[in-house]
């Protein structure tokens, strides 16, 4: 069984000279890199991974009578193209949740996307399809994206939505939009995170109007914060609001959330 070796080596990346926007690691005895952008690329394959991007997500709310502001699908998918740019990605592989609702399909998206596609002919766009996949239905012929079901092996590598553990390979999963609840001096923050495991890797939801879910991480995890433009490989415990109890991931007590 391919598994990632504990603790993980966590390095910055010699591409990024101010160091902090990526993280190289190894798992499934492959080299990574994780990317502030919430993005995990795999060199070797030229393949940028991102999981719960959740386009139209505004635009189906706004059906429902919330009025949001515009402009978040344009956001995430300039984000998108500026990972692609960065790492020189021949593929892109979404695990799970591209689309958030059949609500949210406005010919707007389609225009959007469809340009966007347009100005990355060259990327293979591949979508392991996710529980909010399901229910909005496949994108359109005219995007351009393959639709595979989960588990997809792409190998050492299993695509997945849900949370996996294999019998062999190595996971990378989506779903939970995985956060982190730092805390001291009297104040919190709570920061969207990669999970990395023996057997799998949990991605951060990738669409920035989407929320966090307060994770905690098991004995033969380790999470990377992402705040801002920067990643942080957290210790293996954290101190509470008084100090005093140890914790990754959930801190009762704590106060308001930061972000």
């Amino acid at each position: 069984m391919s598994a990632a070796s504990l603790p993980l080596p966590l390095e910055p990346s010699p591409r990024t000279p101010n160091g902090g926007r990526t993280l190289c690691t190894v798992v499934g005895d492959e080299p990574v890199v994780l990317h502030a952008g919430r993005a995990l690329e795999w060199p070797r394959a030229r393949t940028l991974f991102v999981a719960d991007v959740h386009l139209g997500k505004a635009a189906a709310f706004r059906a429902g009578g919330v009025p949001l502001p515009r402009g978040s699908t344009a956001s995430d998918l300039d984000r998108l193209a500026r990972l692609i740019t960065q790492t020189n990605a021949a593929r892109l592989v979404v695990l799970g949740d591209f689309l958030h609702a059949k609500a949210g399909r406005v010919a707007a998206l389609t225009q959007a996307f469809v340009a966007w596609r347009a100005r990355h002919a060259h990327v293979d766009v591949l979508l392991v399809r996710g529980n909010h996949d399901t229910r909005a239905g496949d994108p359109p012929p005219e995007w351009r994206v393959r639709c595979v079901d989960e588990p997809h092996a792409l190998p050492p590598f299993l695509a997945c939505h849900h949370l996996a553990d294999p019998r062999s390979g190595y996971a990378l999963c989506g779903h939970v939009h995985p956060g982190v609840r730092i805390a001291g001096a009297g104040e919190s923050a709570r920061l969207p995170c990669f999970v990395l495991g023996r057997e799998r890797a949990i991605l951060p939801a990738f669409g920035r109007f989407t929320g966090l879910a307060d994770i905690a991480a098991a004995h033969d995890e380790r999470i990377v914060a992402i705040a801002g433009d920067a990643l942080f490989a957290l210790p293996d415990v954290w101190q509470n609001c008084n100090g005093e109890t140890p914790f990754v991931g959930r801190a009762p007590g704590c106060g308001q959330d930061g972000g």
